[in-house]
């Protein structure tokens, strides 16, 4: 009894002796981990460098497959891409086709009218390369200039509206004033009403609208296009919505000069005839048929007196009086 007593304890002992070296040696590997000790990074480095190639050989096939599974899917991505494009294709077309149509009815109604056909433009088509913001002024520089027969005032647009005017010209390059500066003043309608107004920059995303007429009614919302007033600019030209901010009207516009990349600019092909100097048969007496009246020769004024100088008032001699002759005292 007591053999067999002595030996299941033993038994138990030896069990029991590998699972407290287990412990300790999981303590130390816990504490060599938190010291960071370089051993353990430069095991950790060799470890990697040495199943690199193997890991890349590995993966190289599931790569290819990934690539693979990717492409088949992008397959039907660009296939609802290209369907939806040829939509928006065929869609334009029908618009192209009903604006010719009604281009060649307009055309006819001018004729039947004898109205003045709205003066044709063209355009050139030039991409930004700067910009430059300085205190008093805005600008963009296009990549057009006088060798391709860019001029001062002419609009430049982009795809979603009016950006601003060439204000100076070079042969290869040219200088874009934004509708946003304070040097800006382009004149515009807001529609419908045909409400005329002065766009004024200030160097705000909104520029102010200064309208000519005091009884003005418009409302947030309605757009705005250039006028052609001066002969400069077409007109028609988007620029905007107009919006209140609390006390006056501005305009937000459409175009936004920080991203515009590739812009056109307009000239018309008729640009305004000089005002003639005004002359004599311009009088109102002349247009209404009567003669003009002769000039009223100047009132003939009377001579100037000579300028009188003061004469200088010589004073005259005191007459000299005899001297006083005392009697002499008598004698006592």
């Amino acid at each position: 009894m007591a053999n067999s007593a002595w030996k299941i304890a033993r038994g138990k002992g030896s069990a029991q002796l590998p699972l407290a070296i287990v412990v300790i040696f999981a303590a130390v590997l816990v504490l060599l981990g938190k010291a960071h000790s370089p051993i353990f990074d430069r095991i950790h480095t060799f470890y990697s460098d040495s199943i690199a190639p193997g890991l890349e050989q590995a993966s190289a096939p599931f790569g290819r497959m990934s690539k693979w599974v990717e492409g088949f899917g992008n397959i039907f991505t660009v296939y609802n891409e290209n369907q939806k494009l040829k939509e928006e294709n065929a869609r334009l077309r029908q618009w192209q086709t009903v604006a010719q149509v009604l281009q060649n009815r307009v055309d006819r109604y001018q004729l039947l009218l004898h109205a003045v056909p709205d003066p044709a433009t063209d355009a050139i088509t030039a991409r930004v390369i700067g910009r430059e913001n300085r205190p008093f002024v805005s600008t963009m520089i296009l990549d057009a200039g006088k060798s391709h027969d860019v001029k001062p005032g002419e609009a430049v647009i982009d795809a979603r509206g009016f950006l601003g005017r060439i204000f100076l010209a070079g042969d290869h390059t040219s200088w874009v004033i934004l509708a946003t500066d304070l040097n800006s003043r382009i004149p515009v309608v807001i529609q419908p009403g045909n409400v005329q107004a002065m766009m004024t920059g200030d160097d705000s995303r909104a520029p102010l609208l200064e309208f000519k007429s005091q009884n003005a009614q418009i409302k947030a919302g309605q757009p705005i296009v250039t006028s052609g007033d001066g002969g400069l600019l077409p007109a028609g030209l988007p620029v905007g919505v107009a919006v209140w901010d609390g006390h006056n009207f501005r305009a937000a516009l459409l175009a936004d000069p920080s991203t515009s990349e590739d812009v056109r600019i307009l000239a018309l092909k008729n640009p305004p005839e000089a005002t003639p100097a005004s002359t004599q048969s311009d009088l109102p007496a002349v247009a209404a048929g009567m003669s003009p009246m002769a000039p009223v020769p100047p009132e003939t004024a009377a001579p100037p007196r000579p300028a009188t100088t003061p004469t200088a008032v010589t004073p005259k001699p005191r007459a000299q009086q005899a001297p006083v002759k005392h009697d002499a005292a008598p004698e006592r």
